[in-house]
């Protein structure tokens, strides 16, 4: 008895590092973990003017407008306001 009992708990022991070896590589390759979202590194900032949409900033500047979205991810394009800072120069990490 006492070696069947020895038997089943090597087994569930070698099942049990089996399992956390297998977590631990998959989070190590990167599977099972949330995806990073890219980070945004601003490097020039102009203020808004009247009359400005982001589609007229994003052209002023010659910015494609999914880079300028990417580099401005909180921004309100139905809601901006004279003098607030936008993002017209960056990078996306």
């Amino acid at each position: 008895m006492a070696k069947a009992n020895s038997k089943s708990l090597n087994l569930i022991f070698m099942l049990s590092l089996l399992i956390l070896v297998s977590m631990a590589e998959s989070r190590f390759l990167g599977f099972g973990t949330a995806a990073k979202k890219a980070t945004p590194q601003c490097d020039t900032v102009v203020g808004v003017e009247s009359g400005d949409t982001c589609f007229d900033i994003a052209e002023k500047f010659q910015l494609t407008t999914e880079f300028f979205d990417s580099i401005n991810p909180n921004l309100n394009c139905d809601a901006l306001f004279v003098g607030q800072w936008v993002c017209v120069d960056g990078t996306v990490n």
